[in-house]
């Protein structure tokens, strides 16, 4: 269900997170920046966090879609059933092989244990294309992510082997209702042409969500969108890969950023291009489902006092 906007008054100002950019250099960094100024002390605006209190989450908007390109051109267009589910364009299919090889050359293609995707064509087509494994043959036994020529895209089927995880999540949907570029199939479309992805997660078959006559309020695409990121925190995976849309991203991410530099809000708070990868620290400042360090080490074993230096003869 939509988030009411009752509801998200009181969470956007309560939820116990922090959000920090960080590039892939230094992804696995403690340190989250905070409010400062120029000329302040550097170590001001510092802030130290346990690292396993800590996700690295790679936030990607889909690649271009068809109904990217008519809706630049004309903005009614977004109202058209023609752009139903939108599929991508050649060009985002170009889009994705260039994030692919950046994936690959990154070294991000080793290190994301879990890719979770907006259940939308083109944003399935995007993760898969991205994240996903080589080109299916026949004989491999695992189902493959994407069948041949989804979405009129004469594309190979792609293998589900040597990747990740795929689970498809309605919280990280486009902005709901309106427009039919916006409006799912059913989950069972879906399966026949994702077999890998897993959709155990979506309840409804068919899209009980999107209202012909009635658009989701930013406010309770912002408020879904923190929500989305609790959920991620139910998850035991450290690095995760998220493949959603434009507004969904924006207006999730402008609740962050309040407590640092006006140039890293800017950073944290700016619009997606298409096919735009880019990386974040989520913080875990309430402890709201932070699981045990598994790089920490207790020390002197067995326990018991040590005597300080200077009380030694």
């Amino acid at each position: 269900m939509i988030v009411k906007k009752k509801h998200f008054v009181s969470k956007f100002f309560t939820l116990p997170l922090l959000f920090a950019s960080v590039s892939l250099q230094s992804k696995h960094s403690l340190l989250a920046s905070r409010d400062s100024s120029a000329g302040m002390d550097s170590a001001a605006g510092q802030i130290l966090y346990p690292l396993h209190r800590c996700k690295t989450v790679h936030l990607v908007r889909h690649a271009q879609g068809v109904h990217n390109v008519a809706g630049e051109k004309n903005h009614d267009e977004y109202m058209s059933y023609d752009y139903f589910d939108a599929h991508l364009t050649p060009l985002g299919w170009n889009q994705v092989d260039n994030l692919r090889k950046h994936v690959k050359a990154s070294g991000l293609s080793k290190t994301i244990e879990l890719v979770v995707v907006s259940p939308l064509l083109r944003t399935m087509q995007t993760a898969v294309g991205v994240f996903g494994g080589e080109v299916y043959t026949d004989g491999i036994s695992e189902q493959p992510l994407m069948m041949e020529n989804v979405g009129h895209s004469d594309h190979l089927a792609v293998s589900s082997l040597n990747c990740p995880p795929f689970i498809a999540v309605e919280l990280c949907r486009e902005q709901i209702g309106v427009h039919p570029c916006d409006k799912r199939r059913a989950i069972s479309e879906y399966r026949n042409m994702f077999p890998a992805i897993d959709f155990s997660f979506i309840e409804s078959e068919e899209d009980i969500l999107w209202k012909p006559d009635v658009r989701e309020k930013i406010e309770e695409v912002s408020a879904r969108g923190l929500k989305f990121l609790e959920w991620l925190w139910t998850r035991k995976e450290k690095e995760i890969a998220v493949v959603t849309h434009s507004s969904f991203l924006f207006n999730t991410l402008r609740a962050f950023g309040k407590d640092c530099h006006p140039d890293m809000k800017s950073e944290i708070c700016k619009h997606f291009g298409n096919c735009e990868l880019r990386s974040v620290v989520i913080i875990d400042r309430g402890m709201i489902g932070s699981s045990e360090s598994t790089t920490n080490y207790p020390g002197k074993i067995p326990s018991g006092p040590d005597v300080p230096s200077e009380a030694a003869d």
